[in-house]
């Protein structure tokens, strides 16, 4: 008796194994592609004056900034450290908000001051 496989099984053994391996690839990579999709700022600053600079570093992080609107990416200090140290770099800000949330006016006007 011989224990050697046919061609027909050895091109469907070939073609099961190149499949996991696409289906594998496409498992590890399909995350990456999927939080790159959601890249939305964390932070979004309203400033009462047009920013000088495109990129401003400050709070942690680096901040794109095109007329009197910046964003940015989550930074480790709090959100009102983080809109303090925009604010010496770049004037006022007239709203600041964290997800998508207003901070509330009192810490607005801290963040100013």
């Amino acid at each position: 008796m011989t224990l050697s496989n046919s061609p027909s099984t050895k091109l469907g053994v070939f073609a099961a194994a190149v499949l996991y391996t696409a289906v594998g690839f496409g498992a590890l990579t399909a995350p990456v592609a999927a939080s790159a999709a959601g890249n939305s700022p964390f932070y979004r600053a309203e400033l009462t004056q047009p920013a000088t600079e495109r990129t401003v570093i400050a709070g942690g992080v680096a901040w794109t900034c095109e007329g009197t609107t910046c964003v940015a990416k989550k930074s480790t200090s709090r959100p009102l450290r983080v809109c303090r140290e925009l604010q010496r770099d770049t004037g006022d800000i007239a709203s600041f908000t964290v997800k998508g949330e207003a901070i509330e006016a009192d810490k607005l006007a801290k963040c100013n001051g």
